[in-house]
């Protein structure tokens, strides 16, 4: 999009999905897209090998994996070396006792048509095939930087519920730079927001911004100038209903997510002549691409456990919107290039020196100054997965799972007010509740008062003394 232009484009929403790589579900559609750089028709296959077996790139994908891959640092590092040689072995020295087509998963592709939603989007919007995540590991820190823009020198998770191991995340957001300029801005969330690790999230007045999923095609179907300006969407993590493309989780739960939210957009006519929809995945999960990660400018002094000075494997990425051109942009772009073009389109203050620096692109290069008016009007929305007893190697809560149940413990316990009980005595959900139970002070309280009916003297005197008032078990 030329910068002399006017920006037409008024809200931005961004759907992270996780843990897949681009190879893996968008490089099939080189044999129609040939500007693709992915898996090239009648081409020998792209291989690697392991414990003296080769496996070779192929079509078949699981929809449910048998195992989740290893995706962090160390393990990426080991996927990465000697030009993307060493992924099936990883995954065979993580799982020795796998058999050969559990192995040959890490190699294998979703055809054309096997992901509905997300290969409709491809062919009629923009491709980014040269989106990278922004570190070489797992699913939090590449989230971090797509909030933040650092990591604060973490490239590992927490270690599971009862270790929890999390970090003080305390750096400027982009929610605190939307916030100076007075844009607005929310986070649609499934279950349980990860986001919730920034600290300043926790704020009253960001908290106050989170809403369950169904209020976005509530708000979707409202009118658009309602609408935030700038909107992140949080799948469903955790079964039942997770939706996050997640490999132990079925991918056309992630494909009925995608086609979802594309038609609430799409059928607000005046919302989708002005939004641009970022469909993007926080890392690669452990499966195979060809390409390998480039190098990259470190976000600041914060090295603690990485330099941070490559990217992370290639991902899915695409833009979708009126003025997304179906074709398939090559800029080398990574998490924190959504943060240059918002903070370009908005005026914000900085978000650190890889946002800042000239060799990180912003997404709205790959946009265009016309309109189209040829979209598709809807995206046919998978039927819903019946559920079916998981592999048995997936029965274990991944280590993201784990993290997140350890995350909403934490937040839990900085209150000791009972959202149960809260939830009564206000009649609202109690997941309204998880975003408002910390509150006790006034200009929050007001913020309460206000959304429920209630006066904000009411909403104080009621957290002040819920302690004494509670039944007992």
């Amino acid at each position: 999009m030329n910068a002399a232009a006017p920006d037409p484009i008024k809200h931005v929403i961004v759907l992270m999905l996780e843990n897949r790589s681009f190879d893996q579900m968008l490089g099939s559609l080189q044999s129609e897209i040939a500007d693709i750089d992915g898996i090239a028709p009648g081409q020998p296959p792209r291989t690697n090998r392991a414990d003296k077996v080769t496996y070779a790139q192929g079509p078949g994908a699981a929809f449910v994996a048998p195992a989740d891959p290893n995706h962090d640092y160390p393990h990426v590092l080991t996927q990465i070396a000697n030009g993307n040689s060493g992924f099936v072995q990883d995954f065979a020295s993580v799982f020795p006792q796998s058999s050969k087509a559990d192995r040959a998963e890490i190699m294998k592709y979703h055809a054309p048509d096997a992901l509905p939603a997300l290969h409709t989007l491809a062919r009629n919007f923009t491709v980014c095939d040269r989106w990278f995540a922004s570190l070489p590991g797992p699913t939090w820190p590449n989230r971090l930087f797509v909030h933040s823009g650092t990591s604060l020198g973490r490239v590992t998770m927490p270690e599971g519920v009862m270790n929890a191991n999390l970090h003080w995340y305390n750096q400027t957001t982009l929610y605190d730079r939307l916030n100076e300029k007075k844009i607005s801005w929310k986070i649609y969330f499934g279950d349980i927001p990860q986001s919730w690790i920034l600290v300043n999230q926790l704020a009253p007045r960001n908290m106050i911004n989170y809403h369950h999923m169904q209020r976005f095609y509530e708000h979707a179907a409202a009118l658009e100038k309602d609408f935030p300006a700038y909107a992140f969407i949080e799948p469903t993590y955790n079964p039942p209903g997770a939706n996050d493309d997640h490999p132990s989780h079925n991918v056309l739960e992630g494909e009925r997510l995608i086609a979802e939210v594309y038609n609430a957009l799409r059928a607000n006519q005046a919302l989708w002549e002005s939004c641009l929809l970022v469909v993007v995945y926080d890392e690669h999960g452990g499966y195979y691409d060809h390409v390998s990660p480039p190098a990259a400018v470190p976000p600041d002094h914060h090295h603690e456990e990485f330099t941070f000075d490559r990217l992370g494997v290639r991902v899915p990425a695409i833009l979708v919107s009126p003025y997304a051109a179906k074709r398939v942009v090559k800029t080398q772009f990574d998490h924190t290039s959504l943060l240059r073009y918002l903070v370009e389109k908005w005026g914000l203050q900085s978000l650190g020196a890889r946002v800042a620096d000239p060799g990180t692109t912003s997404v709205g290069t790959a946009l265009v100054n016309a309109a189209r008016a040829d979209a598709p009007v809807s995206l046919s929305v998978p039927p819903m997965v019946v559920q079916t007893a998981p592999p048995a190697q997936a029965t274990a809560l991944s280590s993201h799972q784990s993290a997140l149940f350890a995350l909403r413990h934490s937040v839990e316990s900085m209150s000791d007010v009972d959202a149960n009980e809260v939830a009564a005595y206000l009649k609202v959900p109690k997941a309204t509740l998880y975003r408002w139970r910390t509150l006790r002070s006034g200009p929050p309280a007001r913020r309460i008062g206000r959304h429920l009916r209630y006066n904000a003297s009411e909403v104080i005197d009621w957290f002040n003394n819920l302690d004494g008032q509670l039944p007992d078990d």
